[in-house]
């Protein structure tokens, strides 16, 4: 087990950190995610077509970053260059139901400011409570995303700021979830320390790709049959983390 987290008995506060996904974990975006926001785009720059939102669903399910976590992007280090690696998928999608080439090109770029637009993000209403809770037992905790390059614009939004101590976003790091060094690259900014938890709602990204470097991971919200801690919501997170 690597030597950053080898010892996983409780530890003064200082040495003890919670790494939590984002999406689907502590927060969520209001009407729905990459499918819904190509369908908003539609109904409002295209509202006489008839388009129906399962028709786009299928080009959503490739060729995302984190649909490869296999192929790290650093190269793509700025918000601009990261949009743009994206949006001849949605162009792809709307030229799949029938729109002009140029057109789809055209609302492909209206994406962007649909998804990442503030005011549609929410937390769940067990997140600051746990996190709160969390913090004073001691735990440090940090988020660690797949996400848009506007990760810290959102958290900042939502009053998450104050209660996480770093923010590793796979846009800014270019390494998605399981890949290893996703993590690492996390646990190194911390140095040494004798408690690591991944916590999060992805099985594969956050539980097995925390457990390939020794760190313990707990699923919450969607329940998988090979996950060894489960906890529906973030408030019976606490049962299953050592007591200080």
């Amino acid at each position: 087990m690597p030597a950053l987290f080898k010892n996983q008995k409780a530890q003064p506060s200082h040495s003890r950190l919670l790494l939590w996904d984002f999406d689907g974990t502590l927060g969520y975006r209001e009407g729905g995610m990459w499918t819904a926001s190509l369908f908003e785009v539609l109904q409002r720059e295209e509202p006489g077509l008839e388009v129906d939102i399962e028709q786009l669903r299928p080009y959503m399910q490739r060729g995302l970053p984190w649909n490869e976590p296999e192929r790290p992007h650093p190269h793509l280090s700025t918000p601009d260059a990261w949009w743009a690696s994206v949006e001849p998928l949605f162009a792809e999608a709307y030229r799949g139901v029938g729109i002009p080439a140029l057109r789809a090109n055209e609302l492909s770029r209206h994406f962007r400011g649909v998804y990442t637009h503030l005011e549609r993000w929410r937390l769940f209403d067990d997140t600051l409570p746990t996190l709160r809770a969390l913090a004073e037992q001691g735990w440090r905790q940090a988020i660690l995303s797949n996400h848009v390059p506007e990760l810290r614009g959102i958290v900042a939004h939502l009053s998450l700021d104050g209660l996480v101590e770093r923010i590793f976003n796979s846009a800014e790091t270019g390494y998605e979830k399981p890949h290893p060094r996703a993590f690492e690259i996390a646990l190194q900014a911390f140095g040494p320390l004798e408690q690591v938890w991944m916590i999060g709602d992805n099985y594969q990204a956050d539980v097995l790709g925390a457990q390939a470097l020794g760190v313990p991971g707990i699923l919450v919200r969607h329940a998988h049959p090979q996950a060894e801690r489960f906890a529906e919501d973030l408030s019976q997170v606490m049962n299953l983390l050592p007591k200080p």
